[in-house]
């Protein structure tokens, strides 16, 4: 329904449109406002002889008696829908009109095809913590794609700042709260990158540039990303080049990158889908493959661990599969009280790895 006020040449002046879902009473839905040629209603025919007995100079203080019923409001668009306590509508478009996207803490909208989003989402991960994102950005800064800090981590990172303005690579300076919602996490230290993944190297293409005195890491079923991002800052302390995993991706999530403290930066990781098959791979370049056991093998202190060798580990409740452990030139153990079933898998890595690392490297 309809309502208008007139000016003096007969033009509407204001147009406005009362909502579907007007509750109101038959008085207000009935009520049409004055204006030329037209008879106030009964509310308002008191108030309309009273400025005509001033002469029209009181019109002031008579609009200031009005109720807020009486009074105009901000004229609404027609394609304005239900759902808001006022009868009259002030938005251009009804929420339910508008798609709602997910920015990842982005300010702004903009439509993105979905198809497109779950490719770059395939392609793309976030790290965060500031030695990792130092580390990375020394490393590949190419795989940069935006960067998000908070204010007090600026000067700590003025050449990753001038590189990606001449670069022409989104930065954002933000709080705390947006911070969180661009890494996912509360905990990511001020700086958060967006990074093109790495993609896992074949066990061929690993082997070509393999050093002769070489330590690989092969974890069967591990996939806790803070025992990850501790096993792989063990490994960059202990010389290791390439960790064999059945899911390489795994070795890029935010929190195994910045658990690693930088470390990641400094280890391949390798893709072994088929993780038997690998293992007689490296076999045949010359490895030797040690599998672990914490209850059974040759302890640790009376091992002599090889200078070229494939160090395998399960994860922590189970242990290696019997297959995987049946592909083992050696096992070793790691002797201890025996008042625990084993050790974490991230602690069992690094007593293994300075061990290897006192034996052949120190």
């Amino acid at each position: 329904m309809n309502d208008s006020f007139s000016g003096k040449n007969g033009k509407v002046k204001v147009m406005y449109v009362r909502s579907d879902d007007d509750n109101g009473d038959d008085r207000n839905k009935n009520k049409r406002p004055a204006g030329k040629g037209r008879p106030a209603d009964n509310a308002r025919s008191g108030r309309a002889g009273q400025d005509k007995a001033r002469g029209g100079n009181d019109r002031r203080g008579a609009d200031s008696r009005r109720s807020e019923s009486d009074r105009p409001r901000r004229p609404a668009r027609s394609e304005d829908r239900g759902g808001y306590d006022s009868p009259w509508k002030t938005v251009s478009r009804g929420p339910d009109e508008e798609p709602a996207f997910d920015h990842g803490g982005i300010s702004g909208k903009s439509f993105i095809d979905p198809e497109q989003l779950r490719r770059q989402r395939a392609e793309e991960t976030r790290v965060y913590g500031e030695n990792a994102c130092q580390a990375l950005f020394a490393s590949r800064p190419d795989a940069i794609v935006r960067a998000w800090f908070v204010q007090s981590v600026t000067p700590r990172f003025r050449e990753a700042l001038r590189w990606m303005a001449a670069n022409r690579k989104a930065y954002h300076v933000v709080d705390e709260e947006e911070l969180a919602k661009a890494s996912g996490t509360e905990h990511h230290g001020g700086v958060c990158f967006l990074i093109k993944k790495r993609q896992g190297l074949d066990a061929q293409t690993y082997l070509k540039n393999a050093p002769a005195t070489d330590c690989v890491l092969a974890l069967e079923e591990v996939g806790n990303p803070h025992n990850l991002g501790a096993i792989v800052r063990s490994c960059a302390h202990f010389g290791v080049n390439g960790v064999l995993l059945q899911d390489p991706a795994v070795l890029e999530s935010g929190a195994a990158v910045r658990t690693a403290e930088g470390g990641a930066e400094h280890i391949k990781a390798i893709n072994a889908d088929d993780f038997l098959s690998v293992l007689d791979t490296f076999r045949k370049a010359g490895y030797t493959i040690v599998t672990t056991s914490s209850h059974k093998g040759t302890t640790l202190a009376q091992a002599k661990l090889p200078a070229k060798m494939v160090l395998v580990l399960g994860q922590e409740r189970d242990g290696l599969s019997d297959s995987a452990w049946q592909q083992g030139d050696m096992s070793v153990s790691i002797g201890g009280t025996g008042k625990v079933e084993s050790l974490n898998v991230s602690v069992a890595t690094g007593i293994l790895l300075a061990d290897w690392w006192r034996q052949n490297q120190a």
